[in-house]
């Protein structure tokens, strides 16, 4: 998503949805009305995804981190008052940032043994960004709800062991 000022000294908060995803489309609907109390939300379609936006002049205040230029090349940090709230609710945030940037996916492994090769299968969750303060934030909150990750590349975060995927399936689990 994006934020952006309209010459009219009110901002646009711009949510790119892919149309496979129809629950998470309604839920940042939903999000938005809630947090605005307003009913005014608009969806524009581009091809394979709709475009979830709302103008407001208060985004800004939601959103401190906004600035000019791509979030990797610039800070990104939390205020206090929005890392209470990361502190008081991990689950959202991760739910939030694996919907966003990340997925559930079945890695398939062949491993050399002395008898001869063998697959297996398992489940893991894998969040990818390129921006080192928003995978800080991701997994300092992996790390509040006592899940165990590792860094797979320089952008991705892996979540895969059996007990920290199941525990993530139970409030995030495949989009939807």
């Amino acid at each position: 998503g994006c934020l952006s000022l309209h010459p009219r000294d009110v901002y646009h908060l711009r949510i790119a949805c892919d149309l496979k995803y129809p629950e998470i489309i309604n839920e940042i609907a939903t999000h938005i009305v809630i947090v605005r109390g307003s009913e005014t939300v608009g969806f524009t379609s581009r091809q394979g995804c709709v475009d979830v936006s709302s103008y407001w002049k208060h985004w800004i205040c939601l959103f401190p981190q906004h600035g000019p230029g791509r979030k990797h090349d610039r800070p990104i940090v939390l205020d206090p008052w929005q890392q209470r709230i990361v502190d008081d609710h991990p689950q959202a945030l991760v739910r939030g940032l694996i919907q966003s940037d990340g997925n559930r996916h079945i890695n398939e492994v062949t491993g050399r043994l002395k008898t001869g090769n063998k697959a297996y299968r398992y489940t893991r969750y894998m969040f990818t960004n390129a921006s080192q303060d928003i995978l800080d934030i991701f997994t300092g909150a992996l790390n509040l709800l006592g899940i165990h990750w590792t860094t797979a590349s320089p952008r991705d975060i892996s979540i895969a062991r059996r007990p920290d995927v199941a525990f993530l399936d139970t409030f995030v689990g495949p989009k939807r």
